[in-house]
């Protein structure tokens, strides 16, 4: 009977263990940031390498949104050449990673800029940063900006870098992360 009990506690105990070591479950978007490698047409692929060395494969719809591209939608994926820096916005389904939007980063993409986190106002949709010369700035964040911000840093006091775009005038983030 001891055995038993002793044998049952180890199970449960190794179980758990085994469950707390699987992938945390993944809600909403995902973002990466990442080069482009390969981009499949026929296949509605793309191939990301991340700057640790690893590739990653999504899948896009012909709904698929490309920020800081010259051509809109899927055609601007084969605008997207190797090497290209890029943040692929994707969610998993079915164990299927699908691709929502690529912001294409540098050369005619998305601008860089880096600062520190005064205030994050995700009902306003605003992030304002001080600069290291003193002057700050408040942004307007995309919708998918805020939602991946406001999980992806410590906020007030936070070293981030923003990418984004000249939209009418102003500056709108389209992905924040912490700085390195």
């Amino acid at each position: 009977m001891r055995a038993q009990i002793v044998v049952g506690v180890l199970v449960a105990f190794a179980a758990a263990s085994l469950e707390a070591q699987g992938p945390p479950p993944v809600n909403g978007t995902v973002a990466l940031e990442g080069t482009m490698t390969k981009f499949y047409k026929g296949l509605n692929t793309l191939v990301v390498t991340t700057t640790d060395g690893m590739q990653h494969i999504y899948h896009f719809t012909k709904g698929l949104v490309v920020h800081g591209g010259a051509a809109p939608g899927v055609d601007a994926v084969e605008a997207l050449h190797e090497g290209t820096t890029v943040v692929v916005h994707y969610r998993i389904e079915g164990g299927e990673r699908s691709v929502d939007e690529i912001d294409r980063v540098a050369d005619e993409g998305l601008k860089v800029l880096e600062g520190t986190v005064i205030k994050l106002d995700r009902r306003r949709q605003e992030i304002t940063l001080k600069y290291g010369n003193g002057a700050t700035e408040t942004l307007r964040l995309t919708d998918r900006a805020a939602t991946e911000a406001s999980e992806g840093f410590n906020h007030d006091g936070a070293s981030v870098v923003i990418y984004y775009a000249d939209e009418s005038g102003r500056k709108v983030a389209h992905f924040v992360k912490e700085a390195s």
